[in-house]
């Protein structure tokens, strides 16, 4: 332990025999660390958006179906269970939030034009928790009760229809025998959402309300289980399992939305992938500045080896500088990544290119994500690779015979 806190400080030392050469690579080092820790805020803060809207949407971090709805969402694939049974079931597990819900293909039509939905049947109070849906910040009201005769409508959808809240909408879907279910409804409110297609895709009327229009009875298309974390659904899921019987099926929600589960699977891959990437770039700078170290002490290594000292004292003396100038250059740059990511952790406004981007799933708004993990497994990688870059330069200083170490001009 003595002779390694010798080594340091001679290590310490000669680092700062050449302090500009070691002021720029610990630049290098700190500007490549800060690179690697400031993209992966945005691009994790990106990914976990994306998620947690597209959850939002599905709702949900376990849902249980008919077997054969996530392949046809149709009102024919329904859950066969009433309020009072899923209550009995499902209302003392001590779940955070759940809830059931109608949810259909259907046609929304105003006076002057039609578009496509996803026709959402809720318990708004039972969803107020989860919901994608900020009830406050609804131009008009939102649904005040399973069977509230009115509709909600997005913003986005509203003007496609050149509609508002006071207007008519007629909705029409399929009911279980194939019959056209429809119903006038009177526009209560518009909802706004992060994402244009979101208010364009989605129009809520009331559980009770939709069980009514498509002549289904108490059945519900879906039943919804919110849990503390969104990466760690096992736990609920297993709890779900375990309550549900044979004639459903249980999801995950990485089952039923593949696309944002994917996402979520990659990230950690990717942040391995661009934190060897930006150290490769980094790489040569230190190989090439630990050689020159090496070759400006040549006759002064040979010296301190004619003198005695072990070949494995100078690979450890040069195996110590450069883990010197990382550690010093990385700590550099986690503090510039962090004193730069929290102040934008509020939201950066990219609606200037995110219209192109929300088709990936990518809203208006980007929050970058300081994730202390993120952190400590680009600092462990460059320092693992930092070391693995040194051994040549070291084990090249420590292999010089003494006397042509000396002699070498």
């Amino acid at each position: 332990m003595h002779m390694f806190f010798v080594l340091s400080r001679l290590a310490w030392r000669y680092l700062w025999r050449n302090h500009r050469r070691t002021i720029v690579m610990l630049s290098a080092i700190a500007v490549g660390a800060w690179a690697m820790i400031f993209m992966t805020a945005l691009t994790r803060g990106m990914v976990d958006q994306m998620i947690v809207d597209g959850i939002s949407v599905i709702p949900g971090h376990v849902l249980i179906h008919d077997p054969d709805y996530l392949d046809d969402p149709s009102v024919n694939n329904r859950v066969a269970l009433s309020d009072p049974e899923l209550e009995e079931r499902f209302g003392d597990a001590g779940f955070a939030s759940w809830a059931s819900r109608v949810r259909v293909p259907a046609i929304v039509t105003s006076e002057r034009e039609s578009r496509g939905v996803t026709l959402l049947g809720i318990d708004p109070e039972a969803e107020r928790s989860f919901s994608f849906v900020d009830y406050e910040n609804v131009d008009g009201r939102f649904l005040e009760g399973s069977d509230d005769k009115g509709v909600v409508l997005g913003a986005k959808l509203a003007d496609t229809l050149e509609t508002r809240v006071g207007k008519r909408v007629v909705l029409m879907s399929q009911d279980p025998d194939n019959e056209i279910a429809d119903r006038g409804f009177r526009v209560v409110g518009l909802f706004h959402a992060e994402m244009d297609a979101t208010e364009e895709s989605y129009a809520f009327i009331g559980k009770r309300t939709a069980q009514d229009m498509l002549r289904i009875g108490d059945s519900v298309s879906e039943v919804v289980f919110v849990g503390d974390d969104y990466r760690d659904v096992e736990p609920v899921y297993e709890k779900v399992a375990a309550l549900a019987d044979d004639s459903v099926r249980v999801s995950r929600w990485t089952e039923v939305d593949t696309y944002l589960g994917t996402m979520m699977g990659m990230m950690d891959g990717f942040m391995l992938i661009w934190v060897i990437v930006i150290f490769l770039a980094l790489s040569f700078g230190l190989v090439n500045t630990l050689v020159m170290a090496v070759f400006e002490r040549i006759r002064e290594i040979g010296l301190m080896l004619a003198l005695g000292m072990k070949p494995a004292m100078i690979l450890g003396q040069i195996i110590i500088e450069s883990m010197m100038l990382l550690a010093v250059g990385l700590l550099i740059g986690d503090v510039l990544a962090w004193a730069t990511i929290k102040p934008l952790e509020g939201g950066i406004d990219i609606s200037i290119v995110a219209e192109g981007m929300e088709m990936f799933g990518a809203s208006s708004t980007l929050y970058p994500s300081f994730d202390i993990d993120d952190v400590i497994l680009a600092n462990v990688v460059v320092m693992v690779l930092g070391f693995l870059a040194s051994l040549s330069p070291a084990w090249r200083a420590s292999r010089y015979e003494p006397v042509e170490a000396i002699t070498k001009v």
